[in-house]
């Protein structure tokens, strides 16, 4: 918990600095005059000026934000000597830069973030799928468990190779998105007998990226070995006479290709609240076994469910996954952009109802996510963070009052009427902007609290 809580503050403080700090950056090299750069809102917990008439810099109580207040004769009488330094006094482009710097400095950082994520390296699932949801795409297309996609194409004729199963996924879900059709460069585990294969994406109904997008699409969990792991001593496993290193050929005449189809049938044997004796198949040392195995039945965390008590495979096969310096600089700006692009299309798809408004995620999401980043090393937390940082810098450009995009849209209407926003349209503006942002923030605290709660 404590890890989680200081995660999403870091997590905070980095992104509202970055993203005022370019305000402030930009707005200083525009002349204009800066009155106090703020991280936070509520009382000042923290304060430093170097002068009386230099910037003032705080720290709030309240770490959900920042803002940086600069010179205004809207806002409060400017002294005739420093009238060139209120920021309504400059022009139009300046206006503009000063008001985009912001988002624009999130998209620089994730940048950055990515690169360095790409430059220390990570560990990834090789390639090697999971069993296929029933059903699903991948099913369809003849794909089964433990066959390795080597690249994709998207209807290019290019072949685009892929490092790992996260690059795998990405690549699946935009298309899925997009409705797109595939083609896949698949192989046994071992790389033998390179075929290619259509995943046809064009039917699914996308509206939201969840895993129930990803049971229909059917690519979503890494194979794993079913070559059995410790048995615990008393379990169901232990009386049977199962083994650690017992590979699983079939249970009750299923063949087993993947530790998951192992859990899946254990489990699928509850019925009623009773469970029967399953005849495994297994190898020992070159020779084939049969044991009954009568699964235990336990109740946790109130949900009931059936349980051999082994680990029923090895771990994933794992890649180091990491660029040099320039092609991970790369790798930032080609993410960045994809992330951007999808984000803008999610959002759009919400507007007009094509789209689940479940997508829209709040500071608990957040929170969540960001423990989950810091335990797995450092690459997993600044990946995370550009993903965050992308998200606000797309957010504050959309065109909504209240926003940096929203003033940019009056700047927009300035330009080409040659006349500044009605001061009552802009008072109507800024309140249906307030109502839309609570909106937005109220869908997202909800749907934190639906996904902690199971309901999601």
């Amino acid at each position: 918990m404590i890890t989680t809580v200081l995660a999403f503050l870091l997590t905070l403080g980095i992104l509202v600095v970055i993203h005022e700090y370019g305000h402030y950056r930009v707005a200083v090299a525009c002349g204009v005059k800066v009155l106090r750069f703020s991280v936070g809102f509520g009382q000042v917990i923290w304060r430093r000026q170097s002068s009386p008439d230099a910037t003032e810099f705080v720290v709030c109580a309240l770490p959900l934000g920042g803002y940086v207040r600069m010179l205004d004769e809207r806002e409060a009488p400017v002294a005739p000597g420093q009238l060139s330094q209120a920021f309504n006094r400059k022009t139009l482009w300046q206006r503009a830069a000063i008001v985009s710097a912001g988002p624009l400095a999130n998209l620089a950082l994730a940048v950055l973030l990515y690169a360095a994520a790409h430059w220390i390296g990570v560990q990834e699932p090789k390639a090697l799928i999971g069993p296929p949801a029933a059903g699903s795409v991948a099913e369809r297309a003849g794909l089964r468990a433990g066959q390795w996609v080597q690249a994709i194409d998207h209807g290019t004729g290019e072949w685009q190779e892929l490092r790992s199963l996260t690059d795998l996924r990405w690549e699946v879900t935009q298309a899925a998105l997009r409705g797109e059709r595939l083609r896949l460069q698949v192989s046994e585990g071992d790389g033998r007998g390179a075929r290619s294969v259509d995943l046809d994406l064009s039917g699914i109904e996308a509206r939201e990226v969840d895993t129930a997008l990803t049971q229909r699409i059917g690519l979503g969990s890494p194979w794993r070995e079913p070559v059995l792991g410790q048995v615990q001593a008393g379990s169901a496993g232990a009386a049977a006479g199962l083994q650690r290193g017992d590979r699983v050929l079939s249970i009750d005449g299923q063949a087993v290709a993947d530790a998951q189809q192992v859990v899946e049938k254990v489990r699928g044997n509850l019925r009623g609240g009773q469970v029967s004796a399953q005849a495994w198949l297994v190898e020992r040392e070159g020779r084939t076994l049969v044991l009954n195995v009568t699964p235990q039945v336990v109740t946790e965390k109130g949900q009931t469910f059936a349980r051999v008590g082994v680990e029923p495979g090895r771990a994933p096969v794992m890649l180091t996954v990491q660029h040099g310096v320039f092609e991970g600089l790369q790798q930032g700006v080609v993410r960045t952009w994809e992330v951007s692009v999808l984000t803008v299309k999610m959002l759009g798809r919400m507007l007009i109802g094509e789209a689940s408004l479940k997508n829209l995620s709040g500071p608990l999401t957040i929170a969540d996510y960001a423990g989950q980043s810091v335990t797995k090393g450092l690459a997993y937390y600044l990946g995370f963070l550009a993903l965050v940082s992308v998200s606000l810098g797309v957010l504050n450009l959309l065109p909504l009052p209240m926003l940096d995009g929203g003033h940019l849209m009056y700047y927009i209407f300035e330009g080409v009427t040659g006349r500044p926003v009605p001061d009552l349209w802009l008072a109507r503006l800024q309140r249906g902007g307030i109502a839309v942002l609570l909106m937005m923030m109220s869908v997202a605290l909800f749907n934190d609290v639906a996904r902690l709660l199971g309901l999601h």
